[in-house]
């Protein structure tokens, strides 16, 4: 077996790395992740401090991320979108 990994890597043929570099690397993933990320700091917080509706709130929130990531990747903002400078990388 360490035969066949050491010449799976001397050919490059590491199927770890055959992924493209830089998928969802774009204004739209980042927009989405970090609208998402804020919801999920609420919902914890609100979590910590027993207060459902904040918990929910928080939840909202994240799905409104979702929607606005795939909005703006309709609009051209997603990885090789036509108003987004990045390629991908």
């Amino acid at each position: 077996m360490a035969s066949n990994t050491t010449a799976q890597n001397a050919q490059g043929l590491d199927p770890v790395l055959s992924e493209p570099v830089g998928h969802g690397n774009s204004v739209a993933a980042w927009t989405a992740v970090g609208i998402m990320l804020i919801g999920t700091l609420v919902s914890c917080i609100a979590f910590a401090l027993h207060a459902p509706i904040g918990v929910y709130i928080g939840m909202a929130v994240i799905v409104i991320g979702l929607v606005i990531g795939g909005i703006m990747r309709k609009a051209g903002f997603g990885v090789g979108g036509h108003r987004s400078t990045n390629n991908g990388h």
